[in-house]
């Protein structure tokens, strides 16, 4: 098969353990234009990046109906072009990267989607995202600023550890942060190898990269 028909059966395959009302992403991080081009005429229009160098040229070479989602670690210095490019933020734990996004996001005259990052190991240092303890208080603190919109909480599962586990915690968490902003009902939760458990506790979106695009080059 050639690399359409590859990537139409692994979509495919994926796309039939997903329900329709959950959201796919595609994580496209290190793949080349040229198999975002072969999903967007699939039709797949939710992609994610973990890097803004390597994700803003896609966007520009990209139709303008594709929604783009940033998942990979804040670091300040790049907030400014994350915010040109990114339609929604999964990875925000730390208020004053809020406060730069929401600078930024008032240039530009919109509203920055955000997921708070939850951290769902029992080492709070093994991974980022704020402790499940702390995330009301940032969640206070974001949703006092001007330009940036909570629309949920994202974790990632221990590598070592029990996904069922972790993703009830998430969705524990979820519940949480409702209480004081009810809107914010999304849960981005899930990727190629324990999906289907996010699915379980409540996932709205869904972030798979290597289950439909293959195994990826290694980022320089």
């Amino acid at each position: 098969m050639n690399r359409r028909d590859d990537i139409a059966a692994a979509l495919a395959a994926v796309k039939s353990k997903i329900p329709s009302e959950k959201t796919l992403i595609v994580v496209t991080k290190t793949f080349p234009l040229s198999d975002i081009e072969i999903l967007y005429q699939l039709g797949e229009r939710n992609f994610g990046e973990n890097r803004s160098e390597e994700a803003a040229p896609k966007s520009e070479a990209l139709p303008a109906d594709v929604t783009w989602h940033f998942q990979g670690q804040i670091q300040s210095k790049k907030i400014s072009t994350i915010v040109t490019w990114a339609d929604y933020i999964h990875s925000l734990d730390e208020f004053h990267h809020a406060e730069k996004i929401s600078q930024k996001a008032e240039e530009l005259s919109k509203v920055q989607k955000v997921f708070l990052q939850v951290n769902l190991d029992d080492d709070p240092s093994a991974r980022g995202g704020v402790a499940p303890a702390d995330l009301l208080p940032l969640a206070q603190s974001v949703l006092k600023l001007p330009a940036i919109s909570i629309v949920g909480v994202m974790g990632i599962a221990p590598v070592n550890g029990d996904p069922a586990r972790a993703f009830e915690r998430l969705r524990q968490s979820s519940h949480q942060l409702r209480g004081i902003s009810p809107e914010s009902t999304y849960i981005s939760a899930g990727m190629s190898g324990d999906f289907e458990v996010a699915l379980r506790f409540e996932a709205t979106h869904i972030r798979i990269g290597s289950s439909i695009l293959g195994t990826r080059s290694p980022q320089p």
